[in-house]
């Protein structure tokens, strides 16, 4: 974030804020579209779908190239969406927090949850293929640079990638400091190669005409439309921009957009387009195979093989860094259960390590290389979970312009239909890809899917089965606080519930027939907004005879550390001594049953989920010595 404005400050101190912000997003926010230049044009042309290296198709491609920087990721994300954030904060689930906030139609609701949910589904089938695709397509260089190395692309590869997932549980923080410069100078080469060989076609330039992308239709209309399968992979990561936009602000993410990046791909792109034309019919067949590090001089490959690798490199842990946060929102917002959050660094509350979600992309990443062998495989994979995703955020952007930004439908309209039309050509053009290697992204987000909403259907009904037998805790405290002996110290009980006597407490009497001096009903809520003020965090209410309830608000980008949240509360009685303080928690073991509600299988798998859940001690930060757990049975 850009932090709040200081109107003492300079110009030059804001300008030089804005240039620090936005050099360290080009390293963070663009790796994924900034390595794109590697395989988007090559298998454009020499994918799947071949296209004849002539004026017609490489004028056609650039055009269309371009077209789509423009329309998808500048007016669509760029322009637009980002300017649909949550307290700051971007990406799918934000913006359906945002949305589900304002809109009070139920049934729309519930349309717009499982959109947003199906698109978090897919991002994570799109960050097993990013690390791929990117390292596996930087390394294939070597063999531009001698045929010899080919029998080394793969385990050079694969011990890449192996080594970028061991070194997640250390933390970015340091590393991070490098890749801002590290990505300024790769896209500064790719820029200048890009010119460099731009001189020697300099009528490459006109490709950006939109006319060369209209002629290429017409020549060649399936050609043309099977060709945007291999398009889009120029505009992947454009949905990165929006999603991290929490962690840069707006501002850097689009002058580092516009200004370097953006310039600096479409001069790679049109080099690369350039050098194809000014070549042979035979060196062009050649140089197609690998055109990005044929665009550097021959001395010069070696070094752009490992600039290239440290590019895809840090693509890689974006995308990785990418997946560890949007599982924190789900798991937040009630679409995951609790897993294992490490923060691996101290001053920033962002960074942190799910090593559940990293042990399981580390082994579908190495699958992926294994199963697919090189890059232009792996591409055929690639880019229907991205499309998936953009065609979604288009279809959540007609309810944030109707229902939440109230514009005129003269203007809102046609801008959408310009978004759906891209959107929808480009996912049709990727479900060509499904018999080769498409159906991977989909089955990883049908699963996904199946899997957040097993949970969050779960979740509800077993709370509404258990506060149908919850005693009102108004009655309890009356025949509790006058029947039970009273002990030194505060005891917590978590509750999930607002209301009703959490069924530890009911055990807690039932088995020890004793209450502690002060009793406090404890419930966490999370808010569909990132962070909540400190001001706001706790609110209490006393239910007399020494019996509280407290309620804890966070964002679902906030800690839940409950200890550091209770240490300055003095709401109720004296501040809180954890030498002193209990915790008491309820742990639920699920029985299907055949009630109405979920399928048996679901049931199964939910409860299957709650068995493997993290705890809540160690979810909430409880201090281990200090905690009893009490058991009961719950039937869905």
């Amino acid at each position: 974030m850009t932090g709040p404005h200081n109107p003492h400050a300079s110009s030059s101190d804001r300008h030089d804020g804005i240039a620090k912000l936005a050099v360290a997003a080009i390293g963070i926010v663009f790796g994924d579209i900034g390595t794109s230049p590697l395989y988007a044009f090559r298998e454009t042309f020499a994918g799947h779908h071949p296209l004849a290296l002539d004026a017609v198709h490489v004028y056609g491609v650039v055009s269309l190239i371009f077209w789509s920087m423009m329309l998808v990721v500048t007016i669509k994300y760029v322009t637009i969406i980002m300017r649909a954030d949550n307290k700051g904060q971007g990406g799918s689930l934000a913006l359906l927090a945002l949305i589900s906030r304002r809109t009070a139609h139920a049934r729309l609701g519930v349309v717009i949850v499982m959109l947003g949910v199906f698109a978090t589904a897919l991002f994570y089938g799109d960050s097993m293929i990013t690390p791929a695709i990117s390292v596996l397509s930087a390394v294939e260089g070597l063999v531009v640079v001698n045929d010899a190395f080919e029998p080394l692309v793969l385990p050079i590869a694969v011990f890449i990638l192996v080594f970028l997932f061991l070194i997640q549980a250390r933390g970015t923080a340091k590393v991070g400091a490098l890749f801002g410069p590290i990505m300024v100078l790769y896209f500064l080469v790719l820029a200048v190669l890009g010119i460099v060989n731009i001189a020697k076609d300099p009528e490459i330039l006109t490709a950006l005409n939109p006319w060369y992308a209209f002629q290429f239709f017409l020549l060649d209309g399936w050609l043309a439309f099977l060709a945007l399968g291999s398009v889009v992979l120029a505009v992947t990561g454009a949905e990165a921009l929006y999603a991290d936009m929490g962690h840069f602000g707006r501002r850097p993410i689009r002058f580092s957009w516009l200004w370097f990046v953006m310039p600096g791909l479409m001069l790679n792109y049109m080099g690369q387009g350039a050098m194809i034309v000014s070549m042979t019919p035979a060196e062009a067949e050649v140089a197609i195979r690998n055109p990005f590090f044929m665009l550097a001089p021959e001395a010069l490959r070696l070094p752009l093989v490992g600039l290239a690798t440290l590019a895809t490199v840090i693509a890689s842990q974006a995308v990785i860094s990418g997946a560890f946060s949007v599982t924190h929102q789900a798991i937040q917002l009630g679409f995951m259960p609790r897993l294992t959050i490490k923060h691996t660094s101290a001053s920033t509350q962002g960074q942190i390590y799910i090593p559940v979600i990293n042990w399981l992309l580390m082994s579908a990443v190495i699958l992926l290389v294994l199963m697919f062998q090189n890059s232009s495989n792996l591409a055929a994979a690639y880019g229907i979970a991205v499309t998936g995703a953009m065609l979604i955020d288009t279809c959540l952007l007609a309810v944030v312009l109707f229902s939440l930004w109230k514009w005129k439908s003269w203007l809102a309209i046609p801008l959408l239909a310009a978004f759906f039309i891209v959107d929808g050509a480009y996912f049709a053009a990727n479900l060509t890809k499904v018999p080769d290697g498409g159906w991977f992204p989909l089955l990883i987000g049908v699963v996904a899917f199946t899997m957040l909403t097993t949970w969050s259907k779960g979740r509800l009904l077993m709370r509404q089965r258990m506060q149908e037998a919850a005693m009102p805790m108004e009655i309890f405290v009356k025949s509790a606080a006058n029947s039970a002996i009273r002990v030194p110290g505060t005891a917590i009980f978590m509750s999930s519930e607002p209301t009703g006597v959490p069924h530890a407490l009911l055990h807690n009497m039932k088995h020890n027939k004793v209450l502690h001096e002060r009793v406090i009903v404890l419930t966490v809520a999370i808010e569909d907004i990132p962070y909540v003020e400190t001001c706001d965090v706790v609110e209490t209410q006393d239910l007399g005879q020494g019996f509280y309830r407290m309620k804890l608000r966070y964002g679902f980008m906030q800690e839940t550390d409950i200890p550091k949240a209770l240490s300055p509360v003095n709401a109720c009685g004296p501040k809180f001594d954890m030498m002193q303080t209990s915790f008491f928690l309820s742990r639920q073991t699920l029985i299907a049953a055949p009630k109405p509600g979920m399928a048996i299988w679901r049931e199964k798998l939910f409860a299957w989920m709650l068995r493997n859940a993290a705890t809540a001690m160690e979810f909430f930060k409880l201090p281990t010595n200090r905690v009893v757990e009490l058991g009961s049975q719950v039937e869905i």
